[in-house]
């Protein structure tokens, strides 16, 4: 099959032109529409994003760091600094912009000679940092520590020297429970708040106690410093400086020289004072000892001053004022005894006591075996018989008690400016049944009746009980100097002449021979009235009674009773109340034992200069001020891990007893030993145990 063959196209010169010209004309179109977008782009470049890059061009040339605000102080109701800011040089570590991390801090730490539990810390937060998060290597450097760093930055990638302000707290470790510490801001708080601020280096936020309360008040508007640089960072020259504003100052209602006395009265002992205003209701101290130097915390705490402080049995981390719970044993006997005189009860009822009362199946006993014959309310008072106390409160019932608790502020929660708080119990047969499913027996009300079993309170809110009995009105604990609060008004269902009963009956605690003798006042005219208690926190069985209860000499630091005190001056015109719980102080060491610790606290108010005299011989005693005793610790706790490592050979004891060096290293007490079980005093003893003691 023959296909038929295609005709032959006729190219001409005409179609050839006509060809071409298409061609061209298309090409050319596609030119100039490329031409067109590229005149509009970089007309839209350099009009319209003119401001943009300019910014950018501008940031390539100009860095502009934020300057951190200078926090604002906290100043005591006098004026005197309890925290402000001092000029320091600084270097921090920038973790997204080093390359060699490990090299750059194994440099800083000869350059600065670092400690090793310093570069320990600097790694591990580093490890932490997510980052962008600052991690500060040392502060309160030297001009010359300075200077070394900074003319080796082109080398140090990351290492951000830097000339601010660093938080100072003068009187150290008698205001770590009070105001907290700062501390550089956690991721979190960066994920947060998406602000810049958190992560220049040397700006801190509040990180516990007052200073995170009031972190936003403190908290001050940044500076900023313009800076010339090349293309690798190296600055040209500086060009213009924003200066930062402050933050605002706080002035709280403490006695700055009555919180570091009260700090440093509490000697060796794990304890709390509270000391409040009769007036207003404005606390004047409140120590919680031991506690840590928040120096430290601000400026980033080793790891081995961690270690040493977490694991101290006498937990120096604990805000005892606030957030320790205790029994508050005998105390609570003028407070059920007001109960007793608006129940109805004479002050002149009496009861027999003869050493023990037998209630159901248990034996209740007194502090004294002998017994205290017939007592009257006031004696039972001045003597703290225990036996008055199971009697008349089996007359009355619990609910009355508890209600008059709750009035003079046991268990109540007052709205104060502190992030963590606990609130202690004030035990009822409504409260036994909601919280264990059991009906309320009587054992239980002759327990609480002596501030036992389940009956829990804080020091502050010992301090405002003692302020109430004093003055018969619900005052309120305040803080912040100045700030408005409604009249304390008159504790509801309590007369005047009840109270009067009461305070006399406190008066012979400690003037007229009863148990608080210890704290009877050295001032000239000044009579300080109280109760004293003794809060157990074991129990003692049956078996150890028949063969003589141990004494608390003889028992392990967290097995020994709580010793406490509270009470007003002067007694005829209360203007101050007092509270002091010492934890496992067990009535050991008169000096230091609560009711001593009370008064010679309050005598600072009334008599400053005498009160020093005493505590600074005292202080000889026992070893110095608190940072001369943390000092010797961390010393001897830092050579116990050497030698634990291996890294130093323990010396015999011959040696040592002649080395002069080695007894200035000496602790004022043995190095605190591994974690101890949870303080069973914030637990109420099992039905059926006693105080011991008044």
């Amino acid at each position: 099959m023959k296909f038929p063959r295609p005709k032959r196209k006729i190219v001409t010169e005409a179609a050839q032109s006509l060809t071409f010209t298409r061609r061209a004309m298309v090409v050319g179109g596609l030119q100039v529409g490329i031409g067109a977008l590229l005149a509009g782009r970089m007309a839209w470049i350099s009009v319209v994003q003119h401001e943009k890059y300019s910014m950018l061009a501008e940031s390539n040339r100009v860095n502009l760091t934020l300057i951190p605000p200078r926090r604002g102080w906290i100043i005591d109701r006098n004026g005197r600094p309890l925290a402000n800011n001092r000029t320091d040089f600084r270097v921090d570590l920038i973790p997204q912009r080093m390359t060699d991390a490990d090299g750059t801090v194994r440099h800083l730490a000869e350059l600065l000679s670092l400690p090793p539990d310093e570069v320990d810390r600097i790694r591990d937060e580093l490890d932490k940092s997510a980052g962008f998060r600052p991690v500060q290597v040392a502060d309160k450097l030297t001009y010359d520590q300075y200077a070394a760093v900074s003319v080796r930055l082109p080398d140090l990638p990351g290492v951000a020297p830097s000339q601010g302000f660093s938080r100072y707290y003068p009187a150290g470790a008698s205001v770590g429970h009070l105001l907290g510490y700062v501390g550089s801001a956690s991721a979190k708080d960066y994920e947060e708040r998406r602000d810049p601020l958190l992560i220049t280096p040397g700006f801190k936020v509040g990180k516990d106690g007052l200073e995170k309360s009031f972190d936003q008040r403190l908290t001050g508007k940044p500076g900023a410093k313009r800076v010339e640089v090349t293309a690798r960072g190296k600055i040209v020259q500086e060009l213009t400086t924003r200066s930062d504003t402050p933050g605002n100052t706080i002035q709280l209602t403490i006695d700055a020289g009555l919180q570091d006395y009260a700090g440093r009265r509490l000697a060796t002992q794990s304890g709390s004072v509270v000391v409040i205003d009769c007036h207003n209701g404005d606390v004047l101290a409140m120590a919680s000892m031991p506690s840590f130097d928040p120096n430290s915390f601000s400026d980033g705490i080793s790891h081995l001053e961690w270690e040493m402080l977490s694991k101290d049995d006498h937990v120096p981390l604990r805000n005892k004022t606030l957030q320790g719970l205790y029994p508050p044993g005998s105390t609570v006997k003028p407070m059920v005894a007001l109960a007793l005189l608006e129940g109805g009860f004479s002050p002149e009822d009496t009861v027999n006591c003869a050493g023990a009362l037998r209630v159901g199946n248990t034996l209740f006993h007194c502090h004294s075996r002998r017994g205290h014959g017939g007592v009257n309310m006031k004696r039972a008072i001045a003597q703290s018989c225990d036996i008055y106390f199971y009697v008349m409160a089996q007359r009355l019932g619990m609910d009355r008690i508890a209600a008059m608790a709750r009035r003079v502020g046991m268990g109540q929660k007052f709205p104060l400016p502190f992030p963590s708080q606990s609130y202690g119990t004030v035990p009822d047969p409504d409260w036994k049944l909601k919280k264990y499913g059991k009906e309320w027996q009587i054992y239980d009300t002759v327990n609480a009746t002596i501030g036992q079993g389940y009956m829990l309170i804080n020091p502050l809110q010992m301090a405002v009980m003692a302020s109430r009995l004093a003055t018969g009105r619900e005052l309120m604990p305040n803080f912040i100097l100045g700030e408005r609060h409604p009249d304390a008004q008159p504790i509801p269902g309590v007369s005047d002449a009840h109270l009067a009963t009461i305070r006399d009956a406190m008066n012979a605690v400690v003037n007229g021979g009863g148990t608080g003798g210890a704290a009877r006042s050295s001032i000239p005219g000044v009579m300080i009235a109280g109760k004293t208690g003794t809060a157990q926190v074991r129990r003692i069985t049956m078996a150890e009674r028949a063969g003589g209860v141990r004494g608390n000499a003889g028992l392990p630091f967290k097995l020994r009773d709580h010793a406490l005190f509270q009470g007003f001056a002067p007694f005829d015109n209360p203007r101050y109340a007092v509270a002091c719980i010492i934890e496992h102080g067990g009535h050991l060491n008169r000096n230091e034992d609560a009711p001593m610790i009370a008064s010679d606290t309050l005598s600072y108010l009334f008599d400053p200069k005498k009160a020093m005299e005493k505590l600074e011989t005292l202080e000889k005693g026992w070893g110095g001020p608190p940072a001369e005793r943390q000092a010797r610790q961390m010393a001897a706790f830092r050579l116990a891990k050497a030698i634990e490592k291996g890294e130093v050979v323990p010396q015999p004891a011959s040696n040592a007893a002649d080395n002069g060096a080695d007894n200035a290293a000496e602790p004022t007490r043995p190095a605190p030993p591994p974690p101890a079980p949870e303080d069973t005093g914030d637990v109420p003893p099992p039905p059926g145990s006693n105080a011991a003691a008044p």
